[in-house]
């Protein structure tokens, strides 16, 4: 896979749609995926959840990003010519360095039934996605692993168990769908000794192979621009693996959106580019700033030595806000034990502003990705 990523995260897509959510380039109202596309969007991004429901079968939320839906909206992709990655997140709900929750159905196992169940799960899945002829173009073996997965077993420190459990996802690819390339993902994409200390300690314990690390860069939580580009730069020679920022995203406004939700204040967890956050960063969260921001990002990934650096997908560009759709509903936050309340952390930070119409940046992401296909010729 020779070519460079335009990659968007739409895994909360079809939810927006179905609460209303439209999508408009020039004041014509469009596909959310066409307008991406012809702004040189070649991959999507997508989450899998395993059992995103309630008991009583009603979705946590945020996308419902079980195996029907995600399929669906992959489908809808390759129908328009655009290739996706696999996200697994081996949970029923959000996965991240603050939490790693088993899913509800394999709660209770210990480290060898978990290492299986990961096996399992995901060649069945990709096994479905050959038999519908809907395989992906690369696959994540979880999310955002900085603090392992599937706690508390695969908790850092303990690498035996998390090298386990990724080399039993990896595996399974391997054995179901041995073309496909693997990735790796760490959030704090600006923290270089955290890297160094994770793969080291990965490789060390016998970590299976794999082509991609990804990493995150939320400008707000994870450094300065010059630490990821040093970060990246070593990594890439150090680790001899090809480079993709997997998430990342830019305000542009801090302008408020409770309008468009529709939720009172007790309701709204709120966004979550908190003020005291957004004044510590190089870039204002304006319409220029997020254009320029992702001018200067994309440069940072095309300098990546040898030519490492592969592209990258932006968070959730089309979660705009509606009525209806929220991070988290009651009970998925009792499933994370987490507290609410729920509604959009995410809007302002989307490549469409609040009524849907795209924004300058992707301007600047077509221009670059031109740039790029030329070059990479």
């Amino acid at each position: 896979m020779n070519q460079w990523i335009t990659g968007m995260d739409l895994s909360t897509l079809s939810e927006v749609e179905r609460c209303g959510g439209k999508f408009y380039e020039n004041g014509i109202c469009r596909d959310a995926m066409d307008i991406l596309k012809d702004y040189g969007m070649n991959m999507v991004r997508l989450r899998l959840w395993n059992d995103p429901f309630d008991e009583n079968g009603n979705s946590y939320g945020a996308g419902g990003n079980d195996i029907e839906t995600t399929l669906a909206l992959a489908k809808r992709a390759k129908q328009k010519g655009i290739g996706w990655l696999l996200d697994f997140h081996y949970s029923d709900f959000w996965a991240d360095p603050g939490k790693q929750i088993p899913p509800k159905a394999w709660q209770g196992m210990n480290e060898e039934e978990l290492a299986k169940a990961v096996h399992d799960y995901t060649a069945e899945v990709l096994r479905r996605c050959t038999e519908e002829n809907i395989l992906p173009q690369m696959v994540a073996v979880g999310n955002e692993l900085t603090n392992g997965l599937l706690w508390p077993y695969g908790r850092v420190p303990d690498f035996k168990n998390i090298v386990k459990f990724i080399n039993a996802g990896i595996r399974a690819v391997h054995e179901t769908a041995p073309e496909l390339p693997v990735m790796l993902h760490l959030d704090n994409g600006g923290n270089n000794a955290l890297y160094r200390n994770w793969f080291d300690r990965y490789f060390a314990e016998g970590g299976e192979d794999f082509s991609y690390i990804g990493l995150s860069y939320y400008p707000f939580w994870h450094g300065t621009m010059d630490m990821l580009r040093e970060n990246m730069n070593d990594i890439a020679l150090r680790y001899g693996k090809e480079l993709i920022v997997a998430e990342v995203s830019m305000g542009f406004t801090m302008e408020d959106y409770q309008a468009y939700e529709k939720l009172e204040d007790g309701q709204r967890k709120g966004m979550a580019t908190r003020r005291e956050l957004v004044e510590k960063i190089a870039w204002p969260m304006t319409r220029k700033g997020q254009a320029d921001f992702m001018r200067d990002v994309l440069q940072v990934i095309r300098e990546v030595p040898q030519g490492r650096g592969r592209g990258f997908f932006y968070w959730e560009p089309a979660w705009i806000p509606v009525p209806g759709s929220g991070w988290a509903t009651e009970k998925a936050c009792v499933y994370m034990g987490e507290k609410g309340p729920g509604g959009n952390e995410w809007a302002n930070q989307a490549l469409f502003d609040y009524d849907g119409n795209a924004l300058p940046a992707l301007e600047v992401i077509r221009g670059f990705a031109r740039n790029e296909q030329e070059r990479r010729k």
